[in-house]
């Protein structure tokens, strides 16, 4: 098997190359165990008349046809689990996925390239097949919809009265307000004819069937325990009932100041809508299965560096805040833990998942390219020198971090005067949000391609004992 890390090689050829190789074998290992194309194999199997998916099966020869539906940024492998398992017995399937990749291999599935993390035509348009697609169901029809995060910008279509660019707009004022995702998502899913919950509701009223696979992003949801046993909690995405309200989505155009910067199309629908414009909040006669959860990836971390022999312990699962800050905080503790074995004695891992973010008043102040993983490992870079070989890895684990082809980055405590030596300039990179650059030129990018998987950030450090 390839390895998911593309460039690991470079990244063991400078810096403390003992602390990095533990962080990538650690990270390596987890987002292999991740990989959504092997879970849903594990799971799912089909006979030529059953379909069984962990505890459940399905007599195909009593459906008429079989639809499968997909979008997010790990959807690449889902919708691929899926059209093998199915064969010819899948009648049809649209998936939009972040990024093509040419190891995908479909048969009965139509691939568009949406565009994240602001939504695009090509995506606008397999949404308004989809639609077509769904409507034209019947009540022994069956619909097979794999979700995972990243749908929201992915399976834009806005409803009537507010246009693709509005909603394009829209997102891009709010993921620079400093608003968490669920907050976002809340504005989002109230504009939207597919997501929080609107897919769901239109294959409900054709009568026809809908079995949802998922993986949840969202900062909060509980670890996952047997993924073949049908999981009732399922909320959020254009599949499962929606957590958000109108009133949320008003009250974060309020608390963030953003209705002047706002499309007036869409700041006009959601303060003066009624009860009709909201979301659905129940599906009891749907059957979810959730792959994978936010906590997951520091669970499955954790073990691996236990194995290893590293103790280990997972800080949380709950992170936010803005990145930079984050980079920074991480290397303090890391001073604690060499220095006085708080919370746990070197050598050591310490891990977290969740999702930092950069807040962005102004486009001006933009000179490059980057996304918060980036920002957070440049940040880290500053702050580590005082840390002997402490090295830190910080990714958004579907593989692409905010505006760059990259996943994220690794930095470690000789990586500060590296990049001094070739005359890049951190603290410019993190004013300038320019950290692609800048750590691309020291070699500080980590490369993964589509992970299979799609659980936020995922940050991973180690800290060996002062020798």
């Amino acid at each position: 098997m390839q390895r998911k890390i593309k460039n690991y090689e470079q990244l063991l050829s400078h810096g403390n190359s003992e602390s990095r190789k533990v962080v990538l074998d650690i990270t390596e290992a987890t987002l292999k165990y991740l990989d959504a194309y092997e879970r849903i194999k594990s799971i799912a199997s089909y006979d030529g008349r059953f379909l069984k998916i962990g505890t459940r099966s399905w007599d195909l020869s009593k459906k008429r046809n079989i639809y499968l539906i997909g979008a997010g940024k790990a959807c690449n492998a889902m919708a691929m689990a899926i059209d093998e398992i199915l064969g010819d017995r899948l009648t049809r399937g649209i998936a939009i996925v972040k990024v093509a990749e040419d190891t995908d291999v479909f048969r009965k599935t139509e691939v568009y390239v949406g565009g994240h993390p602001l939504p695009n035509r090509n995506g606008y348009n397999a949404c308004k097949k989809i639609i077509k697609m769904v409507d034209a169901a019947e009540p022994n029809d069956l619909f097979i919809v794999v979700i995972s995060g990243g749908s929201s910008a992915l399976m834009s279509c806005p409803i009537d009265g507010i246009t693709l660019q509005d909603e394009i707009k829209a997102t891009e004022v709010l993921l620079k307000s400093g608003a968490n995702i669920l907050e976002i998502n809340a504005i989002r899913r109230h504009i939207s004819q597919l997501n929080g919950g609107m897919l769901a509701k239109r294959i409900q009223m054709t009568g026809a069937e809908l079995v949802g696979i998922g993986i949840s992003d969202a900062v909060g949801t509980q670890a996952t325990g047997d993924i073949g046993i049908p999981y009732k909690f399922y909320k959020g995405t254009p599949m499962g009932p929606d957590q958000t309200t109108l009133e949320e989505a008003r009250r974060v155009i309020r608390d963030y100041d953003v209705a002047d910067r706002l499309p007036s199309r869409v700041v006009d629908y959601l303060m003066n809508c009624g009860p009709e414009g909201e979301t659905p909040k129940a599906f009891p006669d749907n059957t979810y299965f959730l792959l994978n959860s936010l906590p997951d990836s520091c669970i499955y971390a954790k073990k691996v560096a236990e194995q290893m022999g590293i103790p280990a312990i997972i800080l949380t699962s709950f992170l936010e805040g803005e990145s930079r800050d984050v980079g920074t905080v991480f290397a303090s503790i890391a001073r604690e833990v060499q220095k006085y074995g708080n919370p746990i004695a070197p050598p050591c891992v310490i891990l977290s998942s969740g999702e930092a973010t950069t807040k962005i008043t102004d486009n001006r102040m933009i000179k490059g390219h980057g996304g918060p993983s980036q920002e957070l490992t440049a940040s880290f870079a500053i702050s580590a020198t005082k840390t002997v070989g402490c090295c830190m890895l910080s990714i958004d684990s579907e593989g692409t971090d905010g505006t760059t082809p990259v996943a994220g980055g690794l930095t470690d405590s000789k990586s500060y005067t590296m990049a001094c030596s070739n005359k890049v300039d951190l603290y410019a990179a993190l004013r300038g949000h320019a950290c692609y650059e800048a750590l691309l030129d020291i070699g500080d990018t980590v490369m993964t391609g589509n992970t299979g998987t799609n659980l936020c950030d995922f940050n991973i450090m180690y800290i060996p004992a002062i020798q």
